[in-house]
């Protein structure tokens, strides 16, 4: 025989002729069940380090944010005190507490309006509303 004829044999050989149909669909669901473990096992790991970046991050950010309020509270009392060289120290600070009460209004208002637009979960509220529909229908 030729080479081709002998690879074409092999072919059509069973890979496990001592097995029966049972013992193979035994094997294989044990092996689908060991690898959705693994796949679990390895999102669980996975979520486990991005929850860890994450934290080390926002511990970050943490810190970027308190320099970031310490640098603002020592610039405004420099700029009360700048503006103290020509005004009446008490009104120099009314002034710049002022500027920071607009601010804060203007924040504060804008985050009011993102957050009226925020839907929770818009696709599973319309589901459940569906399923609340549907089995309504269904005790009717």
């Amino acid at each position: 025989m030729t080479e081709l004829g002998d690879d074409a044999d092999l072919r059509t050989q069973p890979k496990r002729a001592d097995q029966s149909l049972g013992d193979l669909f035994a094997q294989m669901t044990r092996e689908l069940g060991d690898l959705f473990r693994k796949e679990v096992e390895l999102a669980r790991i996975e979520t486990r380090d991005e929850i860890r970046r994450t934290g080390a991050a926002m511990g970050a950010m943490g810190g970027a944010l308190v320099g970031a309020l310490l640098f603002l509270a020592l610039a405004s009392v420099a700029a009360a005190l700048g503006l103290a060289e020509f005004l009446n120290r008490a009104v120099a600070f009314a002034i710049v507490a002022a500027v920071w009460a607009i601010i804060a209004a203007v924040l504060f208002a804008v985050g009011r309006s993102r957050l009226a637009q925020v839907r929770p979960l818009p696709e599973t509220t319309q589901t459940l509303k569906e399923d609340v529909q549907w089995a309504k229908t269904l005790k009717s």
